[in-house]
C-alpha cells in the first residue's frame, strides 16, 4: 500500500507530515493513521472544506479565492503550505475538488481535483480529472496525493535519505 511506502520513507528520513483536505474529507489522514506508528511522523490535518476554513486557518488568499476559486492551483498550495506552516511540519499534502455528484461546472465538472505535495520549501501541484462516483473521486484522489508525495520525495531527498 502507498501509504505503508510513504511511512517507510519519513520514518528513515525522520519527517513529518500534515494534510490539508476540502473534497477529501479527511480520507488521507484516515489512509495514513491506518498504518501502525503513524503517530511518530503524521502530526495532524485540517479537513477545510469551507473557504472561511481556508483562509482563518490556512491563510489561504481571500484574492486567490475571487480570482482563481477554491479548486485551483494557487488555493491548494496556499492550504499545503498552511497546514505545514500550521503544525510545524517537514511534508504536507492538500486536496480541492469536486467530487460530486453535484457541484460541477463546464470549466471544472465533478471529477475535477487539484492536488499540491510539499517537501520543506518544494511543491508540486498537478490537476486531475477523475472517473466515477464521490467515493471513487475521493479515493482516487487520496492515492493521487500520497503518491505525489512520494514522488516529490525521492525527487528531493532528505539528507540520509536512500
Amino acid at each position: 500500500m502507498i501509504e505503508e511506502q510513504l511511512a517507510q520513507r519519513l520514518s528513515a528520513a525522520g519527517l513529518t507530515l500534515a494534510t490539508a483536505e476540502s473534497c477529501t474529507g479527511g480520507h488521507i489522514a484516515h489512509r495514513i493513521t491506518s498504518v501502525a506508528g503513524s503517530s511518530a511522523w503524521f502530526l495532524g490535518g485540517v479537513v477545510a472544506y469551507s473557504n472561511r476554513v481556508k483562509q482563518e486557518v490556512l491563510g489561504v488568499s481571500a484574492e486567490n479565492l475571487e480570482r482563481y476559486g477554491a479548486v485551483s492551483q494557487a488555493v491548494v498550495e496556499q492550504m499545503a503550505q498552511g497546514v505545514s506552516r500550521l503544525l510545524h511540519t517537514d511534508c504536507a499534502v492538500a486536496t480541492s475538488g469536486i467530487a460530486g455528484p453535484g457541484g460541477g461546472t463546464p470549466d471544472k465538472p465533478v471529477g475535477t481535483v487539484w492536488i499540491a505535495a510539499l517537501y520543506k520549501d518544494r511543491i508540486q501541484s498537478n490537476l486531475f480529472h477523475f472517473e466515477g462516483n464521490r467515493l471513487e473521486v475521493i479515493e482516487q484522489s487520496s492515492r493521487a496525493a500520497l503518491r505525489m508525495l512520494l514522488d516529490l520525495l525521492k525527487d528531493f531527498p532528505a539528507p540520509g535519505m536512500p
